[in-house]
């Protein structure tokens, strides 16, 4: 099952997720050896995203996770199976693989070339788990007044979110903390 949860910055989506796979019996389902997989998608770039990644640490403290940092390449991680997994979060993970300097091949071939390597990773996780909850950000609807760049990456996110969506068995948007159905 893969669950979709979206949100703007600070609404709770994260939390959210943990406590969602949680729920889902990830224990008993997953095997109660197996802790659930969180991989973070986040480069510790700046003081700010160190600060960021750390509170989210503080906050999955205790709940069985096991940080696994992989910033792309999902398509090639190996995971243990039936490990509840949760993903987070698209947007670094479109950005990384957008953006990154070894594979100008992939987004000179265009945007599309983008979001399937992302959809790529995410099926190969859906493959191995029972429970994937995957984060992802919204799209700023006001995106005339951005650089092409940001445009592009924009676009790219959102057409990526989109495919998501299609694939997802489960959305929720979170809004201030509040869980709001949006696929069932």
């Amino acid at each position: 099952m893969i669950h979709l949860i979206t949100g703007g910055s600070g609404s709770g989506k994260s939390v959210y997720a943990e406590n969602w796979l949680i729920r889902q019996g990830g224990r008993e389902a997953c095997g109660k050896e197996k802790p659930f997989l969180y991989i973070a998608t986040m480069r510790p770039f700046g003081q700010e995203s160190r600060q960021k990644i750390m509170r989210h640490r503080n906050q999955r403290a205790g709940k069985g996770f096991a940080t696994l940092e992989c910033y792309q390449d999902l398509e090639a991680l190996e995971i243990p199976e039936n490990a509840g997994i949760l993903l987070e979060c698209v947007m670094n993970l479109t950005a990384n693989e957008s953006y990154r300097e070894d594979r100008k091949d992939v987004r000179a071939k265009g945007e599309d070339k983008v979001a399937e390597k992302v959809l790529e990773g995410i099926r190969h996780l859906s493959e191995h788990t029972a429970y994937l909850a995957v984060v992802t950000g919204q799209v700023d609807g006001d995106i005339d007044s951005y650089s092409e760049e940001t445009r592009t990456y924009q676009k790219i996110l959102g057409e990526t979110n989109q495919k998501i969506g299609e694939m997802a068995d489960q959305i929720t948007e979170v809004v201030y903390g509040i869980p709001v159905p949006v696929k069932v």
